[in-house]
């Protein structure tokens, strides 16, 4: 007998891939568990399902970065911190974290088809009661109109979003003058698509002392310290801490800002959720003659 589960849960994390760089996804979960039934009739209660599986996989790679250890430009050793990744292609980064911030796989490059093979094999090693196997998909979210992916890091944060290499693959939604506007929207995924978003902040010198090609960040956090540099291209420099709300306020303004227009965001932190942030155009002022 097999049980399905569709849409169990959601992975958020971010992957280096040797031909992208950095760059954050979001994962639908579907769940398959193969098993003899009890006297009740049921395999397993879906109640139970859900908890049981999500719980593994927030423990796991949910919230870190995936590192294909076996692609070239690629090192990982320890260090101070915990870890350090260092790679060369398709651009120089560093990153330094706690172990539990990397996911290590001995492979070549990342893919959702070969990690959801790791994961149902890792679960059904230990599966629940009068179950035998577990079989998982990973599958991105049908997305039809602008998406981008990004990647950050909140030290603030009390869970694994404050690990500084963690990201999501995301909806993003633009009204403009009350009107969805598809130009702005695809102009704008466009160009947050694969990027890095800072808090200026958490720099770890002055703007003005960074190098020109290149951009740092290091601070410390309840699981640990943890750094990153990679090029500056790569990377949008936030005022405020890059949660979701400050992510949509900071859009709006800055579309608003260049378009003079009135604009409302509606920016997805992954799958099904997110903010929204209205913003209006500068006042303009005209000197007496």
């Amino acid at each position: 007998m097999t049980l399905f589960v569709n849409h169990l849960t959601h992975i958020d994390a971010s992957l280096w891939s040797p031909e992208h760089g950095l760059t954050g996804v979001s994962w639908h979960v579907d769940a398959e568990l193969d098993g003899e039934l009890g006297p009740d009739g049921m395999l397993f209660d879906f109640g139970e399902v859900k908890p049981w599986i999500k719980s593994r996989l927030d423990a796991g790679l949910d919230h870190t970065l995936l590192v294909p250890t076996e692609a070239a430009g690629i090192q990982v050793v320890d260090c101070a911190e915990g870890l350090c990744l260092c790679t060369q292609l398709p651009y120089r980064m560093e990153v330094r974290g706690p172990r539990q911030s990397f996911t290590l796989l001995p492979w070549p490059e990342i893919t959702a088809d070969r990690l959801a093979i790791h994961l149902s094999s890792e679960l059904s090693r230990r599966p629940p009661a009068k179950v035998d196997t577990i079989r998982l998909r990973l599958r991105d979210e049908e997305i039809e109109t602008a998406a981008y992916t990004y990647s950050h890091g909140l030290k603030h944060h009390t869970g694994n979003c404050q690990r500084i290499a963690h990201g999501h693959r995301s909806r993003l939604h633009i009204w403009r003058d009350g009107r969805r506007d598809a130009a702005l929207e695809a102009q704008w995924a466009q160009a947050l698509d694969a990027s890095y978003l800072i808090h200026d902040e958490d720099l770890d010198t002055p703007f003005d002392e960074q190098p020109l090609d290149e951009l740092s960040v290091a601070y410390q956090a309840a699981q640990g310290r943890f750094s990153l540099k990679l090029p500056r291209q790569r990377c949008h420099l936030l005022s405020t801490p890059t949660t979701i709300e400050h992510i949509a306020a900071w859009l709006a303004d800055t579309i608003a800002r260049d378009t003079g227009s009135r604009i409302r965001v509606q920016a997805f932190e992954g799958i099904d959720k997110g903010a929204m942030a209205d913003a209006m155009p500068p006042a303009t002022t005209h000197d007496d003659a």
